[in-house]
């Protein structure tokens, strides 16, 4: 049987005669006869039993149209996808993402995937909280924070990379207080905290989770510090001025520890809840444009490329 054979049952089932198949596909009545008549005679079965009146499926018919709707999908499936593959890459892509990484990471990369495929447009809008995506009609959202979702059928996500935040200071500031020996040492330093994701409690904004990167034990520190912010940037602009320790993502501070202009500290910890993901609205077929950027995406930030180079993921 082929996809032609398939269409003429469907529509013969559909339409409950033969006249009314032949209207569907647009031919006359002795084509669709002598079609099924020669599907039935290869066959060597009735998929049809025949009245005045009416066609009925029979058991043999029943079967055939069982299964010739998941493979006519099929067939439409492969023609949309070698169809997508013959097209130019071409509309526009809607995305958010947070501030620091949008700009840092996100900007030059979309510049770099738009090099390849010219015929693409970008509306890029950068914000500290995640939006309704799809009732904002964006394609999808380049995201750090845990997300919170009502129904976990409303998103599609992705991890684009893995992200660590570490501990760090300016020399100026390790010169002045030293350098904390362990974990419960912090309590006693200078602690420069961000609520970047619009907590405004003091409580949970000075409690630090992190965990050792070896053996996956957490712990927890609560610090204080005279220098608190809602923007990472000021708080890290702090910290470069030498006013104290920040918990910081890696990504954002990876040029400054190259440098000197920041020491890392206690490297065997870090806050492991910082991992870049790739957030959507779920829809029943996504479009190639949007699949082939975050196939990018993934290529792209997959070694994490703000590591120095001996401890890149591979």
């Amino acid at each position: 049987m082929d996809r032609g054979d398939l269409e003429l049952v469907i529509a013969i089932r559909d339409r409950g005669s033969l006249a009314g198949a032949a209207a569907a596909l647009d031919v006359v009545p002795s084509v669709v006869t002598k079609r099924l008549g020669a599907l039935e005679a290869r066959l060597g079965q009735r998929l049809f039993d025949r009245t005045t009146r009416r066609l009925n499926l029979t058991a043999e018919g029943e079967a055939v149209c069982l299964h010739a709707k998941s493979l006519l999908a099929g067939f439409a499936a492969l023609e949309n996808e070698l169809g997508e593959r013959q097209n130019e890459l071409a509309g526009t892509i809607r995305l958010v993402a947070t501030f620091g990484f949008g700009r840092r990471w996100l900007g030059p990369a979309l510049a770099a995937f738009r090099e390849q495929h010219p015929a693409l447009q970008f509306q890029l809008q950068l914000m500290e909280q995640l939006p309704n995506l799809g009732a904002e009609g964006h394609d999808g959202a380049l995201w750090l924070w845990p997300v919170q979702r009502r129904h976990a059928g409303d998103w599609v996500t992705r991890r684009i990379a893995r992200n660590q935040r570490v501990l760090a200071a300016a020399p100026s500031y390790l010169e002045r207080r030293g350098k904390p020996a362990d974990l419960a040492a912090l309590a006693a330093h200078d602690c420069l905290v961000a609520r970047e994701n619009g907590d405004g409690s003091e409580r949970e904004a000075a409690l630090w989770t992190l965990r050792h990167v070896r053996d996956g034990s957490t712990a927890r520190v609560r610090v204080r510090g005279p220098l608190s912010s809602n923007s990472g940037e000021m708080v890290r602009d702090w910290c470069l001025a030498g006013q104290g320790i920040m918990l910081r993502s890696l990504w954002d501070i990876a040029p400054q520890l190259a440098s000197g202009e920041l020491v890392q500290l206690l490297p065997q910890f870090a806050m492991p809840d910082a991992d870049i993901q790739w957030i959507a609205p779920w829809r029943p077929k996504t479009p190639k444009r949007v699949r082939v950027l975050v196939d990018f995406l993934i290529e792209r930030f997959r070694g994490e490329p703000w590591k120095p180079e001996g401890k890149r993921s591979r």
